[in-house]
């Protein structure tokens, strides 16, 4: 990570189909790379992305890349934050350019991807909810489509006000949260749909999911992924 003078793993999920034919595939980059695909390096669970995947793919539905950052661990808060906090000062800047500017280039040379803005996909949940809208916002030539989980605003409020001064006319995003996670989560991510309504993203390319059993944690996410990838809709 040139930008931050950092090293990263990056897991990446090639779909089952990959090997054995000729064909491009759009690619969701998404924050917490560990958390994603394996139980044994995530300290509070897997999303089962390869899994939920692998069984969409039997229907030929939903093929992807998909690559995993891994965080930092004591500096998510501020890796994932483009704007200073209480935690320290965000480095998030940073960490997009680093996706957009160096990984989204080696992934489209190094695999066979769908490189259009319209087939690349930023996604995460909590810190890296807050990062992907902030992602699409400040490269919307870059990533055309953001799954925004139960996306932690509350520790960045500038996000509106940097949000609010964007042209997003054309992107496409996926919100989606608990009723049962922090007594804000919902309220602040309904205030900023509205606020993507009123600035002129039309309803047609959002989505604003509150489930009612909803937490924050693996097991949630794990079980919005695959609407999600069913919203995206990017066969």
């Amino acid at each position: 990570m040139p930008y931050l003078a950092l090293d990263r793993n990056v897991w990446i999920y090639l779909p089952p189909s990959y090997e054995k034919s000729s064909k491009r595939y759009p690619v969701i980059y998404m924050q917490d790379g560990q958390n994603l695909f394996d139980t044994k390096t995530s300290a509070y669970g897997e999303w089962g992305v390869d899994e939920l995947l692998d069984s969409l793919s039997k229907t030929k539905k939903g093929e992807c890349i998909v690559l995993g950052i891994e965080h930092s661990g004591a500096n998510r808060s501020t890796e994932y934050n483009p704007f200073d906090s209480k935690f320290g000062k965000g480095t998030g800047d940073d960490y997009i350019d680093f996706i957009a500017n160096t990984l989204k280039p080696y992934m489209d040379k190094k695999y066979r991807t769908l490189s259009e803005v319209k087939y690349t996909t930023i996604a995460g949940s909590s810190m890296g909810g807050l990062i992907a809208m902030y992602a699409i916002a400040k490269y919307p030539k870059v990533f055309g489509n953001a799954g925004v989980f139960s996306p932690s605003f509350w520790i960045a409020p500038k996000m509106y006000d940097f949000v609010n001064h964007q042209k997003l006319k054309n992107s496409r995003i996926y919100f989606v949260a608990g009723a049962h996670e922090s007594e804000d989560m919902a309220n602040d991510m309904e205030k900023m749909y509205q606020l993507l309504l009123e600035n002129g993203l039309p309803s047609s390319k959002m989505k604003l999911v509150i489930k009612e059993d909803g937490k924050h944690s693996e097991w949630f996410w794990h079980q919005e992924f695959t609407p999600f990838i069913d919203w995206l809709n990017l066969d």
